[in-house]
């Protein structure tokens, strides 16, 4: 999936030459989603995609390879802001409080902005459900996050730590957020449960048994 390079993993802040690219495939995602919340991804071409988002179709198809990879940055928007939050995390804060502390805030909406990723998120979780396609790029989504969170683990964990047990923790930690937002979407509107919420509890019990969590 060509979406945006993950900050964490590189040295300096993107470009701007990035930055639009960037928000160029944003805008495609959001509108592929619009016309997926619309249709259903069987009823929408690349072409409308292209067209609601008002870029060229040959635009779309230098970032993505099909219609439903065209949602990727929104899906993958939420696990950009966790690790973002994390890699400013102090090293001195324990690592189990850290990964709950930013997955809430994540899963947090403040804004307008995120409150719209959010029920996007939603509606594409529960689109996935009956498209192939689209749960092969949620599961591309957060596989991508669960390497990209290595490095940003590996640093709250400090030098001494076990590079196995820090795999282990990024493989929990990044279910956890996947299981969260699975259940939320698949529960009805008025759930008394947030995402916030599940994630919580979904953390507390993936990494209860881990040894690095309990420093």
């Amino acid at each position: 999936m060509n979406t945006k390079q993950d900050r964490t993993s590189r040295s300096g802040p993107p470009s701007l030459t990035e930055r639009r690219k960037a928000a160029t495939q944003l805008d495609i995602a959001r509108a592929a989603a619009e016309l997926f919340a619309d249709k259903g991804p069987d009823g929408t071409t690349a072409e409308e995609i292209a067209s609601r988002a008002g870029v060229a179709l040959r635009t779309f198809y230098r970032y993505f390879r099909n219609k439903q990879d065209a949602v990727g940055p929104l899906l993958s928007s939420g696990g950009d802001r966790w690790r973002a939050l994390l890699a400013e995390t102090g090293p001195d804060v324990g690592l189990a409080r850290a990964l709950e502390s930013a997955a809430v805030t994540s899963l947090s909406p403040e804004d307008d902005v995120a409150e719209e990723a959010l029920r996007w998120t939603r509606g594409l979780l529960r689109a996935a459900r009956t498209d192939p396609a689209l749960r092969a790029v949620w599961s591309q989504v957060n596989s991508d996050s669960e390497e990209r969170l290595l490095p940003v683990l590996a640093r709250l964990a400090g030098p001494d730590a076990d590079p196995l047990e820090i795999r282990l923790v990024a493989a929990a930690a990044t279910s956890a957020i996947r299981v969260s937002l699975e259940a939320w979407a698949a529960a009805d509107a008025g759930s008394a449960e947030s995402p916030a919420d599940l994630v919580v509890r979904c953390l507390r019990e993936l990494t209860a048994g881990l040894r690095l969590m309990a420093r």
